[in-house]
Order: structure tokens, then sequence, then C-alpha cells
């Protein structure tokens, strides 16, 4: 199973055009033969939080006909996208939603970010479920940026037979996450570690880059550097997590 680990630099509230953008990182790395290609933490709209705040408009729903781009990438080239932004919950708030996008266009899941950083808990509201999805034969669980923090996430993927870790981040320059978090998720759960990340200037500060993968050692397995858009490809070979142990402590960092 081949994954694909982004990077690029999202136009603040366009919508269209970060959608365009998705869509042909999906149609580029699927003709290389990844089945799921992973993006940032609110790819769709940027992270800019106060900006979606103030801008209804930039709302999403888990039908919007302003996904159509992806949905058309995804079954051009039998891909799976793993794509975030605002989206409306069944009770009308709004959450920092991954919206997994299956190889067919239809929605294979969704996951709402469960810890909130910031002003972040201002805006949105929460989640409170899990987000899993199963294709050929492999089970992935997502998470959002400062969730990652938070190892329970992880531990919980592990026994429930996940293999590999989706990671949809907004580093900035300087984030320790790189060093000390998402290399002891996956040595700790015995899990692959798949982290898509942005670049340019955002609400968070200055996207780091560096998307790619870690593997069940703690090791890191690609890296696409500093500040060139595009992806990189990881090789998932076939097996199950060994069981997790018990879960570290959270940190309080982003």
């Amino acid at each position: 199973m081949i994954v694909a680990a982004t990077q690029f630099a999202p136009v603040a509230g366009d919508i269209a055009a970060n959608a365009r953008t998705v869509a042909g990182l999906v149609r580029s790395a699927g003709a290389e033969g990844a089945r799921v290609v992973v993006f940032a933490e609110l790819c769709l709209t940027g992270y800019v939080p106060a900006l979606i705040r103030d801008t209804p408009a930039l709302i999403l729903t888990e039908d919007d006909p302003r996904l159509a781009p992806i949905q058309e990438a995804c079954r051009a080239v039998s891909a799976a996208a793993v794509v975030g932004g605002p989206v409306r919950t069944d009770d009308g708030r709004v959450a920092i939603t991954t919206l997994v996008i299956g190889p067919d266009g239809s929605l294979l899941t969704r996951y709402d970010k469960q810890h909130l950083y910031g002003i972040e808990a201002e805006v949105f509201a929460p989640g409170t479920a899990d987000g899993r999805f199963t294709l050929d034969g492999v089970r992935y669980a997502t998470a959002t940026c400062y969730d990652n923090r938070f190892p329970a996430l992880a531990e919980r993927a592990a026994a429930d037979g996940c293999r590999v870790y989706l990671s949809s981040s907004v580093l900035e320059i300087g984030n320790d996450s790189f060093e000390n978090v998402y290399p002891a998720r996956s040595r700790d759960f015995g899990l692959y570690a798949v982290l898509g990340n942005a670049l340019g200037t955002s609400e968070a500060g200055i996207g780091a880059g560096l998307a790619g993968a870690w593997g069940p050692d703690g090791e890191r397995l690609a890296d696409a550097g500093p500040d060139t858009a595009g992806y990189v490809l990881v090789d998932i070979p076939e097996g199950t997590p060994e069981a997790a142990p018990e879960a570290p402590e959270a940190t309080e960092n982003r």
C-alpha cells in the first residue's frame, strides 16, 4: 500500500483554488501508485480560524459541491484523499474536520479534531469520536495536529487494529513535533505515522513543510523537505501493529 504525504501553501480563504491544488496532487500521486493521499489540517481554507469565524461562506458540508474536483480526481486515479476543512456538524456547529474521500468519490469517514488549541476553542466544536477506515485490507486512523500530543488516540488506534496513523497538521518552523511527537507515536504503538503538513504563512506562523512518515521503530521513512510543494510516497508493508503498551502522558505544546 502506497501512501502519499503532501505539503503546499493554501490560499487563505480560497476554497476553489485549494481544491484545485488538492485535486492536482491527488492525480499526480495516484498516477505514481498512491492509494491514500494525506493533506494538511484545514487545507481547503488554510489555517485561518479567525477568518473562518468571520466568514460563514467558508463553512463546508460533507456533500459540498466545492469538493467535486477532489472527488473527480479520486475517481480518476482510484485513490483516497484525506482532506481538511471547517465542516458543519449535525447540530449546526463547526468542526476542524478531516474528510476521507474514497477512490469512488464517496465519503469513507469523517473525523472532527478532538483537542482544540488556542483560538480554535473559540471558533470550533471539539469532536467526540475517533476516525477509522479500511482500504485494501489496511486499517487507518486519523488525527489532527494538536491531537497528536495526546497518546491515547494512537493507543486506541493500535488497539483497534490500525496499521497506519494519518496526521493532518499545520506545524510551524521550529515546532518540536517532528522530533518528539510523531516518532514517539510510531514507536510507542507500533504504527506507521504519515504527516500531511503546510507551507506558507498562516495564523499558526510559517509552515515548516517536512511532510512524510515514520516507521514503527520511530525512524523517518520519508521527508518532503522544508520548502517545496508536492509529496513523498511511503510504501506500507502488509502486517498488523504490535499490541499497544500503556499510553504515556500528554504534553501541552501545540
